[in-house]
């Protein structure tokens, strides 16, 4: 690819990646969460592969395992945390500390710590998610045939 297209993919990168993790954070409060978060960052992983192309990424292939891994044992983490009611139990709602702040009466004005552990769910599945979805396309440029430079 010429200079201008690499530029602007150094740009636009951290953007999408700002915009993903801006819909993980904020899916307990609009459309959204953390799988449409997740596909989102993924696109950054493969606007990086077409750009870039796939020899440059295909070290990463071990650090979205870990990652991936890493997401779906958090998932599992957080379910288990309210085992002692029930399985997937909102313990951290209206707790109060980080997370727990109770819910304003009337409508929800968008305070992003009233979701208990809804956002820390939907971190991991983004996590996972985009890890997934990363590792998949980062395979098929590896794997999906000849380069065409």
């Amino acid at each position: 690819m010429s200079v201008v297209v690499r530029t602007i993919a150094r740009i636009i990168v951290p953007m999408i990646l700002a915009f993903g993790a801006y819909v993980i954070m904020h899916g307990h409060l609009t459309p959204g969460g953390g799988f449409q978060g997740g596909a989102v960052i993924a696109s950054a992983i493969a606007l990086l592969l077409v750009v870039f192309g796939s020899g440059r990424l295909a070290g990463h292939k071990n650090l979205l395992s870990l990652l991936e891994d890493l997401g779906a044992i958090a998932f599992v983490a957080l379910a288990f945390l309210g085992i002692g009611c029930t399985f997937f139990r909102n313990v951290l709602a209206g707790s109060g500390g980080l997370f727990g702040m109770p819910v304003p009466p009337g409508p929800n004005p968008g305070f992003l710590n009233t979701g208990g552990t809804l956002p820390l769910m939907n971190w991991a599945v983004g996590l996972k998610v985009a890890a997934g979805l990363g590792s998949v396309v980062l395979l098929l440029g590896l794997f999906g045939g000849g380069d065409d430079r």
